[in-house]
């Protein structure tokens, strides 16, 4: 009875949510954050609002699925869609986690030289090569302890805001649309910041999550399989996701804030990448200001690399039919932990080669705004059917925010494909 309350207690009940809340704020994600802050100020802090519940409803639909069936999106989404549309969407999957992985390592390493003054290429190798090592030879608890205490890093860009000077009204007004204006440049910004808040990676890594605490823990099962556990198994989730998201959503606007009320704020509107913001960063808000910024780039990037790798490896291996998950060794899960190194190689590859970093992120948007929507309403037809979640099948308000999200992501992909041409 001893252990009862650390179980129910608010911290133990992050885990999932938490991580891929945070591994949302990645490299790539503080670029566009950055740019939206440089380039329209205060003006588009409203979407990160708009998009905080739309992003709990959607992970927490991947959490049910996950926790409900005991196993992954991709094995779920073949009982909905054609084998070979999924067969497709997870190709495309790992294509965009590739991508991203590539540009992220090289944000980390760009960051790293910005502090060192060398060796970003080198950095990106390092980087690259301890994601890896640490994902094959850690322990899955260990490992999951180890990317929570990786979230701890976002708190940089909290910091960065309480050194710069706000009108905290201005940003009050500017969260609920006060003073809101479009323009092409500014729908082309939104649209990112919908493809970087709702990303299929995170989709597949929540899910994949869910059945990991299930696998390693003798004492849970599917909630198919453990009906009574369905209360409690609701209630962490709700807890961990809301957190997740909260969190995500938090730090996007602290570098939303951060960067508007400084290089917005001094005509410096030219940012292209997150490195790009630390170094505009150092000569307006100061030495320190610009290390954290560098710092948080590093540690979110060594939180989003597995979870961009991994992700990719738990869809193919669901599709593939091999033995997946963080807690097998190398040789007890060869396949899996391949997708991983594969990935994580190729993204180190891409760094070396001199593709640039802008372009292949703008690629993977498109990718992933293709694949997104596809996968959203799969996976609301899966939450809401009663042969794959039985008596859990979604409830009202569940349903209506995942399809709200789902149409929204629509609309954001729709409208990509109008300002790219």
């Amino acid at each position: 009875m001893a252990s009862a309350p650390a179980k129910t207690s608010p911290l133990a009940q992050l885990g999932p949510g938490l991580i891929t809340g945070a591994a949302d704020d990645d490299p790539s994600g503080i670029a566009t954050y950055s740019q939206a802050g440089a380039q329209a100020g205060f003006g588009l802090l409203w979407t990160l609002v708009l998009t905080f519940p739309l992003m709990v409803a959607i992970q927490l639909v991947s959490a049910h699925i996950g926790r409900i069936t005991g196993e992954g999106l991709a094995r779920n989404m073949m009982k909905v869609l054609p084998r070979s549309l999924v067969t497709a969407l997870v190709a495309l999957l790992f294509l965009a986690n590739t991508i991203n992985v590539g540009a992220d390592i090289a944000a980390m390493g760009e960051a790293s030289e910005l502090l060192a003054g060398f060796g970003a290429h080198w950095f990106a190798v390092g980087f690259a090569a301890l994601s890896v090592v640490l994902q094959m030879f850690v322990p899955y608890r260990r490992y999951s302890r180890l990317l929570i205490v990786l979230t701890f890093s976002l708190l940089a860009y909290v910091a960065v805001v309480l050194m710069v000077k706000l009108d905290w009204s201005q940003v009050g007004l500017a969260m609920i649309g006060v003073g809101l204006t479009l323009s092409p440049a500014a729908a082309t910004i939104i649209v990112a910041i919908f493809g970087t808040t709702i990303s299929p990676y995170l989709f597949f890594w929540q899910a994949a999550q869910e059945v990991e605490e299930v696998n390693q823990d003798p004492d849970e099962k599917p909630l198919l399989e453990d009906p009574p556990e369905a209360p409690e198994a609701f209630a962490r989730m709700n807890v961990d996701t809301i957190a997740g998201m909260f969190a995500s959503n938090a730090i996007a606007l602290a570098i939303m804030i951060a960067t508007a009320a400084t290089l917005h704020a001094h005509g410096k509107t030219d940012i292209q990448t997150a490195a790009d913001a630390a170094r505009a960063l150092e000569p307006i808000a100061g030495r320190f200001a610009f290390a954290l910024f560098s710092i948080g780039i590093i540690g979110t990037g060594l939180l989003a690399i597995p979870v961009l790798g991994g992700s990719a490896a738990y869809a193919v291996s669901e599709l593939r039919g091999w033995k997946e998950g963080l807690d097998y060794k190398p040789w007890e899960a060869r396949g899996f932990y391949a997708v991983i190194a594969l990935a994580v190689a190729l993204g180190v590859a891409m760094d070396w080669s001199g593709i640039d970093p802008i372009k292949a992120l703008f690629w993977s948007a498109v990718v992933n705004g293709v694949i997104a929507v596809p996968m959203m309403f799969a996976m609301m037809f899966a939450v809401s059917s009663r042969k794959l979640m039985g008596e859990f099948t979604a409830g009202p308000v569940l349903k209506l925010f995942g399809w709200l999200s789902t149409l929204v992501m629509l609309a954001a992909t729709v409208a990509m494909g109008v300002t790219s041409l």
